[in-house]
């Protein structure tokens, strides 16, 4: 038996009634990390011993994605991470099989729609989660090999009778679930006790959008073409969603010609600071600077520098927008001075979540990770301003 302790819960802010698209500064990281960071909305980073992500859209397949995920989410650099291709059933599985203090996080970025991520953190104390059957076979109606090619079969009489269908006669469950993850709402509606809300999206995050949903506790299946895992939630967890309104994408060009190229040494030396979030702080004087200076310009003191956690919130001191074509960047974009809340610092970043040009002097809002560019194949990860209104909301009890 499993216990689960919060779920957190990102959309895009882009998109409309069809479902939510990321941004283009938007990756399979950056919403794992909005969705983590809700689910562990007043934890203790430091309860997390483990964190496992599964998608289908891992941006690097080599060397990892861990790194970024942990500075985002703020953990430490000891906590292990499990990087896993899968849907909604991998999720409830690593969700089952998970020890107190592992931090499961679902996203989907597919194609065309249906983007989101959510997040459960399994503790010692909250809701119990336990196994109802699992039944794993095989039906590849829909692929993907590592050629990059995605093929479909196209019949969706098959996977409705021979995929879900036999999934859930071979699962032989006593009751009706409350909720199914991983097929659209019609179908779902035709194999569940009531109506059940209509999912945001049918991938790997769908799981825990389908338990954020429950009105009470029961039954929730988890499927993905001819597989299905079926669980029972003694009721619903704290629900911390990170759901912005949606708002039709905006229009933006791209212009051809050579890549910005990464400096892999300056990309190392500027990482903790830059995907942490943190200032270099003075040791005489406590002066904080951003980015870190080898001589501090209150004091004179060139050692004894450590870093410190920068506000998250703070309000546009000045902004502009760029229109000039930039080769790899959608054009145009907004760049804000941003006078961070209560340490006098102001930090330069780019306006996520808005129309360029949108966004004015005196605006508040918080900073959000976000994939800032990508040089030369490689991920960069920093901070954008998320104007308001944009705050996460809370639902549900233990």
């Amino acid at each position: 038996m499993t216990v689960l302790t919060a779920i957190g819960t990102y959309l895009p802010p882009w998109g409309g009634p069809k479902g939510r698209v990321p941004g283009p500064d938007e990756d399979a990281v950056t919403l794992g990390v909005a969705a983590g960071r809700a689910a562990l909305d007043g934890a203790s980073p430091t309860g997390v011993r483990a964190v496992v992500l599964v998608t289908r859209e891992l941006p690097l397949l080599v060397g990892g994605n861990g790194a970024a995920l942990l500075g985002g989410l703020g953990l430490p650099h000891d906590v292990p991470v499990t990087e896993q291709v899968g849907g909604a059933p991998a999720v409830a599985d690593a969700l089952l099989g998970a020890a107190p203090g592992t931090l499961v996080i679902g996203v989907d970025v597919p194609e065309g729609g249906l983007a989101g991520a959510s997040a459960g953190l399994v503790g010692e104390r909250g809701v119990a989660v336990e196994t109802v059957g699992r039944v794993v076979r095989s039906l590849p109606v829909e692929s993907r090999t590592p050629d990059g090619v995605s093929r479909d079969y196209a019949d969706p009489r098959l996977s409705r009778e021979r995929g879900l269908g036999g999934a859930v006669e071979a699962l032989d469950l006593a009751d009706k679930p409350l909720a199914v993850a991983g097929v659209p709402a019609k179908q779902a509606a035709a194999l569940c006790a009531g109506a059940p809300a209509a999912l945001p999206t049918v991938g790997a995050s769908s799981l825990l959008f389908a338990v954020a949903a429950l009105e009470q506790g029961g039954v929730v299946l988890a499927t993905e073409q001819a597989s299905a895992t079926a669980l029972r939630v003694e009721s619903v967890p704290p629900v911390v969603r990170d759901e912005p309104t949606a708002q039709p994408v905006p229009r933006s060009s791209t212009t051809p010609g050579p890549e910005i190229a990464i400096s892999l040494a300056s990309y190392e030396r500027a990482f903790e600071a830059k995907l942490r979030w943190e200032a270099a702080k003075c040791g005489s004087c406590g002066t904080l600077a951003l980015p870190a200076r080898f001589r501090c310009l209150e004091c004179g003191a060139e050692e004894g520098w450590s870093s410190a956690a920068l506000p998250r919130t703070g309000e546009v001191y000045t902004v502009v927008t760029v229109h000039v074509p930039v080769p790899g960047l959608p054009t145009p974009y907004s760049l804000a001075v941003v006078e961070l809340d209560d340490v006098g610092v102001r930090a330069l970043v780019k306006v996520t979540g808005a129309v360029a040009g949108k966004v004015g002097i005196g605006d508040r809002g918080r900073l959000v990770f976000r994939r800032v560019a990508v040089r030369t194949g490689i991920p960069d990860y920093a901070y954008a301003l998320l104007p308001e209104p944009a705050a996460a909301t809370t639902e549900g009890s233990a």
